[in-house]
């Protein structure tokens, strides 16, 4: 049984001060505050048409697509 392969993109864990980091292979691409920030930031790296919620591109750290700050 082989190792998954690595997601390139990361969404951290959320922020004390609001949003979540999202990174590319360990370059940030901003701090998104909801998952249309998320695909909106992978669309300008050149990732189109991708579904934050369900893409498995994304490995999401300190909870899923439903967990923001407030």
């Amino acid at each position: 049984m082989g190792m998954s392969p690595k997601r390139p993109v990361v969404v951290h864990q959320p922020s004390p001060g609001g949003g979540r980091r999202v990174t590319v292979e360990a370059v940030n691409l901003g701090l998104a505050q909801e998952p249309r920030d998320v695909e909106e930031f992978l669309r300008r790296a050149g990732l189109e048409d991708v579904d934050a919620r369900t893409s498995d591109l994304i490995e999401w750290r300190g909870g899923g697509p439903d967990v923001w700050p407030e």
